[in-house]
């Protein structure tokens, strides 16, 4: 069981809901972002808005964005919300943490009155594992508390695009719609501006106090929520910090008192003590996303951010040296053979697995697997012990973090509903945004108590049918700030925390950080092959010289004429960079 396993904005499903989708030995941007949309981590407290430094920006087109003057006409206003003091406050774009279980008497409402007008509505969302009855008493209690008649058609997170991709083409679409952001590619950018309900005239500016949890979310996340010149999408805020952490056996390393490394080359050195082959121990994963912030190489999560303004021209992040030198150093490790030979075959197993069973002592994900993985192996291996390095700098001293976006699932009302359709899924957003130590937080996350959790030693514990039928699903129709709480494991959420602070003080945002933009379709398919390329070289199946010869290709191919779109796009919109 794992009481308030809660951390909103970057993991798919809680710990203990399940197994986690998207965990592959071979990293890829993907699922790091489908690992990261449920698990931990917008800046909570609301970032300023994006200014124009040209033009204002072009409200309503099909490619582009919309940011500065034309973004403060429609963003929501903030008006943020602490029913209960964190007790780890949010810091430099981090998470709150929160280390201790609120009592059922102390939870206060955060909706005044039932919002919804008891209207039936349809609601489209991604699931892993097997999802519940559809008139399970969870969802009868969500209804019943909101106001609503919600059908759920949830669907199988793992090919969630295609389904998507299908709905959209079709003429059936269901009232609400979960679009997260790793399903932002092909014709499905265009789809949600030609097929969903710009929800502006409901939520922009002081209309959003009518519901006072969405007025809470940050602007940032609004702002990533604008697609096609409207605000079209319901967010999940999330941390910006980078949410994958270079995870260790703590308990090994301090038992062999192994000092952590402080540079690229201390990395490599140690992972070659570190390895006994013949005891079936290997230093660590796959180190690709780790290496990515060690070398400081632009985030890659979204087309948008690997681009920036460096000396007055706009650079991508596979045309940088640190790109170069993030592979050239991950392929060391794989050459040492200090990486775990599943490893190199990709989708061979469970990376996390390995770390567990002490065969691979060092790998990095999600940062919720710090929780997750530690309160999984409380029974099994009572001196098991993990925790996350601090992310060094390449050459020592800190390194170049660069900023996620703010928000990367977002809920869609389809174009065309009926007003009380719109009005009854904004009651929805509204509950399921509903800030930690709130009644509508608890229903959300923990069902109806004595029938999903009961409490034990003051903190809230599933029951059988509660893991079977409580749904994350709920959340992405839209959530909270980003924040953490296992009060079971307050030493967790602590860590965790000034982990993402540490890491957050590090960061900088890149010229188009929390802007949703829609590139020209001629263009949607250059970054494609780069991916896999990225992880054959690495594995040493390809050339350093490869990728170079792929750079060269894509320049022609349309990147260098795609670097001339988006200096133009940010002479228009202007950039939130530091």
């Amino acid at each position: 069981m794992t009481p308030n396993a809660v951390s909103t904005g970057s993991r798919r499903t809680e710990p203990g809901r399940g197994s986690e989708p998207g965990r592959e030995p071979a990293p890829s941007r993907r699922s790091v972002l489908a690992t990261g949309a449920v698990a931990a981590a917008a800046i909570a407290g609301g970032a300023p808005l994006l200014t124009a430094c040209g033009a204002d920006g072009d409200t309503g087109r099909k490619d582009g964005t919309t940011s500065g003057k034309e973004a403060a006409k429609i963003l929501p206003a903030y008006v943020p919300s602490e029913v209960v003091p964190a007790d780890v406050p949010a810091a430099h774009g981090s998470a709150a943490g929160f280390t201790r279980a609120i009592p059922s008497a102390e939870l206060q409402p955060s909706v005044a009155e039932k919002k919804g007008k008891g209207g039936a509505l349809t609601v489209m969302a991604p699931f892993w594992g097997t999802p519940p009855a559809p008139d399970n008493p969870y969802y009868k209690a969500m209804n019943e508390a909101i106001g609503v008649q919600a059908a759920w058609q949830n669907q199988d997170g793992n090919v969630y695009d295609q389904k998507l991709g299908a709905v959209l083409a079709s003429s059936d679409i269901p009232d609400l719609v979960v679009v997260p952001g790793w399903n932002l590619g092909g014709k499905i950018p265009s789809a949600i501006d030609a097929k969903f309900e710009d929800l502006g005239p409901y939520l922009s500016g002081d209309k959003v106090k009518a519901y006072p949890n969405l007025a809470a979310i940050p602007t940032d996340a609004w702002q990533r929520s604008i697609f096609g010149g409207k605000l079209r999408g319901l967010p999940m805020p999330a941390s910006c910090v980078t949410n994958i952490a270079p995870f260790y056996r703590k308990d090994v390393f301090d038992a062999k008192g192994w000092q952590l490394p402080k540079s690229a080359d201390e990395f490599l050195a140690l992972a070659k003590e570190i390895t006994s082959a013949k005891a079936k121990v290997w230093a660590c994963a796959d180190m690709t996303w780790t290496a990515w912030n060690m070398f400081g190489v632009l985030n890659g999560s979204d087309k948008a951010l690997g681009w920036h303004l460096v000396d007055g021209k706009l650079v991508n992040r596979i045309e940088t040296p640190e790109y170069l030198e993030a592979l050239e150093w991950t392929r060391k490790l794989f050459d040492a053979g200090v990486v775990h030979p599943d490893e190199k075959a990709q989708n061979q197993g469970d990376t996390s697995v390995r770390f567990t069973s002490g065969q691979c002592l060092i790998y990095n994900n999600d940062l919720s697997h710090w929780y997750g993985k530690t309160a999984e192996m409380a029974a099994q291996n009572p001196t098991f012990a993990m925790a996350a390095m601090d992310i060094p700098g390449h050459a020592g001293g800190t390194p170049q973090l660069w900023a996620t976006n703010p928000a990367n699932i977002w809920s869609f009302v389809r174009k065309g509903a009926p007003t009380s359709v719109i009005e009854d899924a904004l009651a929805i957003a509204d509950f399921t945004a509903a800030p930690y130590g709130t009644e509508e937080r608890m229903l959300t996350d923990y069902g109806v108590e004595g029938v999903h959790h009961t409490v034990k030693d003051g903190l809230p514990v599933k029951t059988d049918a509660g893991n079977q039928e409580v749904s994350s699903s709920w959340m992405f129709v839209a959530s909270p700030a980003p924040y953490i709480a296992h009060p079971d494991m307050p030493e967790i959420t602590k860590a965790q925390v000034e982990w993402q602070q540490r890491m957050g003080a590090l960061t900088r945002k890149s010229s188009f950080y929390g802007l949703t933009v829609a590139e020209p379709g001629r263009w949607t398919g250059l970054m494609n092959d780069f991916e896999q390329l990225e992880k054959d070289i690495v594995r040493g199946r390809k050339k350093l010289s490869d990728m170079q010869q792929a750079v060269a290709e894509w320049k022609t191919k349309g990147g260098d004429q795609l670097r001339d779109w988006y200096k133009k796009l940010l002479d228009t919109t202007g950039s939130a960079a530091g």
